[in-house]
């Protein structure tokens, strides 16, 4: 580790010299880096930090509307030949650094979107930096392997150092993916796959001449008329099985033929929390048996239920710890599996590695998919029958990627080297309070504000959250939205306390005009 830190430092130099070419378009940016780490180091100290990225910018800049003419250039460009109906900025990753990101017209943003929850280490991370260029990365790339049937001879040690070392108590085995999707999609797979295994009798007994024939028809018993639970507001991906457990936004859906798969209500609550606790528990309550019901009298029975610790692109919905082990014990009643959608909320964002560990349950979830922030994707699960009873079976060329893994690995280090979710922790809550002062001053601005306890993992609701967004960059921030009128915060892991007073500023601004 500590030859790692000594060449992370001496990489730094010449990485932001490479994002400060000077150039008379980004002049300013060179001139900003220039004094950056004094300037860094005097806003960390008067809040006791050390600042993780002392060379980054001290404060946003704001050249021009955005997008600017370099930009709506880029745009035009791009459009062409790549849908760009969905864009929010056009962005320079060669010059974004840290917790700011630029576009091509001399504007740099303190984003606390960060790729929508994806970034998890800041902008061009030095110690990223250096795994992206190691002759490990460089041979897993061009020679990347079908993991199912050529692994590379590495492979379990790169998943035992990396993936599997962070692993969620209980769950000691992982199946690699592509994305938050796919993730979920082969969980739902795995979940099919145990339970048509269980009903057969256990893995010894094989798969009948019927089950066979009937399989390649889309027809019962081999394809068995089965189910996912999922909840109102849920986003859990728009392949077509993870499409069919979400319910998000019609946009979605649309036009997408889906399975026929139950919906129950997800808690429904009222903020503060400890200003309703009778109200929100018994919409908890509500909730609960509504799922027992569905689980119980479903035409399609359940094999498992999937559920976010927190709802987030359905509009950062939340639910008590009680809620959440009220789902473990229904599902170990009726003999399904719990499956917890860490895509978004994974990966130390809310000031826990993984969010469900808030819960204090008593048996750990079945399965647990991951994504975004890790870079790579996938499920952990513990219970070795939850590897189906021949080979093939979840299965595809790639399996994952050993390249994704090893910057997985890379993001695991550098999180454990600088304390990043303890210091998620700390900041959150630090956030939360500022946050809390402006929705005292501006309560028609900030309102059901939630999140506490929770890391950064924030939001509250804004009865003009569009206009909000657009005017976000305006003042040099980069914030996202979700569901029909939350704002939400999703800043990386490096996002400090200095960073908090700055986009609290920025917001009143923005709530003052």
């Amino acid at each position: 580790m500590a030859s790692i830190l000594r060449t992370a430092g001496r990489a730094r130099p010449a990485l932001a010299g490479s994002i400060a070419r000077p150039t008379s378009r980004i002049a300013p940016i060179a001139l900003q880096r220039r004094y950056a780490s004094a300037a860094a180091n005097a806003v960390a100290s008067a809040n006791g930090e050390q600042p993780f990225f002392p060379d980054e910018p001290t404060e946003p800049i704001v050249q021009c509307p955005i997008p600017g003419p370099e930009s709506q250039r880029a745009i035009e460009r791009l459009s062409k030949v790549f849908d760009t109906r969905s864009l929010n900025m056009m962005a320079n990753y060669q010059r974004s650094y840290g917790n700011y990101i630029a576009d091509l017209d001399g504007n740099v943003l303190l984003d606390v979107y960060a790729q929508i929850a994806s970034i998890p280490v800041g902008y061009n991370n030095p110690t990223l930096l250096l795994a992206a260029t190691s002759p490990e990365m460089a041979s897993a790339l061009i020679n990347r392997p079908a993991l199912g049937n050529f692994p590379q001879h590495d492979w379990a040690d790169i998943l035992e150092t990396g993936i599997l070392s962070v692993a969620p108590k209980g769950l000691n085995q992982v199946f690699t993916g592509q994305s938050g999707s796919d993730a979920n999609e082969l969980a739902y797979k795995a979940a099919f796959m145990w339970k048509r295994q269980h009903q057969r009798g256990g893995s010894h007994v094989d798969f009948t001449d019927h089950e066979i024939s009937s399989a390649m028809t889309n027809q019962s018993p081999g394809a068995p008329q089965l189910s996912i639970l999922s909840f109102k507001s849920a986003f859990h991906g728009r392949l077509f099985g993870s499409l069919s457990t979400t319910r998000s936004k019609p946009i979605h859906k649309l036009d997408i033929p889906a399975f026929d798969w139950p919906q129950a209500p997800f808690p429904s609550l009222k903020y503060p929390f400890d200003q309703y606790a009778a109200e929100n528990a018994a919409e908890e309550k509500r909730c609960l048996d509504e799922t027992e019901r569905l689980i119980k009298e479903w035409h399609a029975p359940p094999a498992a239920v999937v559920v976010e610790p927190i709802q987030s692109e359905g509009g950062d919905n939340h639910a008590s710890p009680n809620f959440f082990r009220g789902l473990r014990e229904l599902t170990k009643k009726h003999d399904i599996l719990f499956i917890v959608d860490e895509v978004q909320t994974g990966v130390g964002a809310t000031g826990k590695f993984w969010a469900h560990e808030h819960w204090g349950l008593e048996t750990p979830p079945d399965i647990v998919t991951f994504s975004k922030k890790a870079q790579t994707a996938g499920y952990y699960f513990g219970n070795s029958e939850l590897r189906p009873n021949k080979p093939y079976r979840q299965f595809n060329t790639w399996m994952g990627d050993p390249a994704r893994a090893i910057l997985f690995r890379a993001i695991i280090q550098e999180i454990k080297r600088l304390d990043l979710v303890q210091n998620t922790a700390v900041t959150g809550s630090y956030l939360y309070d500022g946050l809390r002062r402006l929705s005292d001053q501006y309560p028609n601005e900030v309102q059901n504000l939630r999140g506490q306890g929770q890391g950064t993992f924030i939001a509250w609701d804004s009865p003009r959250r569009d206009e909000v967004l657009k005017k976000a960059k305006t003042v040099g921030l980069n914030i996202g939205g979700s569901g029909e009128s939350a704002v939400r915060l999703r800043p990386m892991l490096i996002f400090q306390k200095h960073h908090a007073d700055l986009l609290l500023e920025r917001l009143e601004r923005i709530f003052k005009s």
